[in-house]
């Protein structure tokens, strides 16, 4: 249980003046997130605990795949990307720092170099293989313009996963099984989205695919055709003709959530690590790499779900299912309580000593999907007044009653 008497919090009325798109605004108004640094930030509990959920809906995907869960550090020696060739390749974006022995690093803003260096010595058979490794981590990469709050910052949290193959045909089962995975979180997390055909950039390799939450404050713009086509308008030029079926696209805005990567041997060979085959010699790993972005898929669910009023959390990754405001004292709101988490259900009490008013302002604005106002008119017909965050109407409902009303519209939503 949540007390907001005890949560820190720190609301804010007005919009400060640096953000410019919903999830920026109603983030910092909601007491989710705070600046440090310019594309840097400060992770509060309201914001940690949707971050904890999103991480774990991930995890749960993941480790279905068979992926097993790693951690690998933030900083990373000069010599593992002088080996691939990217040391020089990545560009500005690499935040390079040296250390008391003059000594090269990055912090990583990827880790094909550190898990492929990290198998070298592990993975020396083919029998040791299909293996996929996972991690769920701090990124840095030095933004030359941050924005857009959590969108496109320096620092953010994200998942990425290695795969190890002795073959393209294995590659393209663990490419498919992960584009499953990828498909099953996004809608975990109650996201719109759509697959697109996307170029490999500075990960390299053969063949990519991007996740995109549909909204009109993303910065990609994507080419899409009836038939099902679909593909990062990047990679287009001129009007965008479907190679599919050969109609004209239309276009839509989209946030990129995640992107899976044929990587092939670009690594492998890069860096010379090999692993030994059925017939006695020595070949390279053929990679996997699928990378989804932790807080930009808790940022999309925002510019996907809010209203003038704040956030519209979807029940499966919001802090908590519902909000109690109790108005008058009574022993109701305890009873409640424990009859709710009994069910499994995570329960807010706004125990402030607030007007109503200002109560209901920041229920909305926080985004709790399920507000029960406790009050005296109400309880003289023995009832509670209930409301779904994404409806504007209040439905008085029996004490008896909203019980199985709350874990009812809760469990609708969850996607095992």
């Amino acid at each position: 249980m949540i007390k907001m008497s005890q949560l820190y919090a720190p609301t804010l009325k007005e919009v400060p003046a640096e953000a410019e798109i919903p999830s920026h605004k109603y983030m910092l108004r909601a007491g989710m997130i705070r600046k440090c640094a310019s594309g840097v930030y400060s992770f509060l509990p309201l914001a940690k605990l949707v971050m904890n959920k999103v991480e774990n809906i991930i995890r749960e995907e993941m480790n279905a795949t068979g992926a097993q869960e790693i951690l690998m550090p933030v900083m990373q020696p000069a010599e593992l990307w002088h080996r691939s060739g990217r040391w020089d390749d990545y560009g500005p974006e690499l935040m390079r720092l040296k250390d008391r022995h003059e000594r090269d690093f990055c912090l990583g803003p990827t880790h094909e170099e550190v898990i492929t260096s990290l198998v070298e010595n592990e993975l020396k058979s083919y029998k040791q293989l299909p293996t996929t490794l996972y991690q769920i981590q701090v990124k840095f990469r030095d933004e030359i313009r941050p924005r857009f709050g959590l969108m496109r910052g320096r620092e953010f949290m994200m998942k990425d996963a290695y795969s190890f193959h002795t073959s393209e045909e294995s590659l393209d089962e663990t490419y498919s099984v992960m584009m499953d995975a990828y498909r099953r979180v996004c809608k975990r997390c109650g996201l719109e989205f759509t697959e697109v055909d996307a170029d490999n950039g500075q990960i390299g390799g053969s063949e990519s695919c991007e996740f995109m939450a549909l909204a009109d404050s993303g910065e990609a713009e994507i080419a899409y055709c009836d038939c099902g086509w679909a593909a990062d308008a990047e990679m287009l030029e001129g009007e965008y003709v479907c190679p599919k079926c050969g109609k004209k696209c239309k276009t839509t805005r989209g946030i990129e959530v995640g992107q899976v990567f044929k990587l092939g041997t670009k690594y492998s060979e890069s860096m010379n690590i090999n692993y030994t085959g059925e017939d006695g010699k020595e070949h390279p790993f053929v990679m996997g790499c699928y990378g989804i972005g932790v807080t930009r898929m808790m940022a999309a669910a925002i510019e996907q779900w809010n209203d003038e009023n704040g956030i519209m959390w979807d029940p499966q990754i919001a802090p908590a299912h519902v909000v109690i405001i109790p108005l008058t004292e009574t022993d109701v709101t305890d009873k409640l309580v424990s009859d709710l988490e009994a069910y499994g259900i995570e329960v807010c009490i706004d125990d402030r000593d607030e007007r109503p008013g200002f109560k209901f302002k920041d229920a909305d604005l926080i985004g709790w999907p399920y507000q029960i106002t406790i009050g005296k008119r109400s309880l003289e017909n023995n009832c509670v007044e209930f409301r779904d965050r994404r409806e504007s109407d209040k439905k008085e409902i029996s004490i008896d009653k909203i019980v199985d009303v709350v874990v009812n519209e809760v469990q609708s939503h969850i996607i095992r």
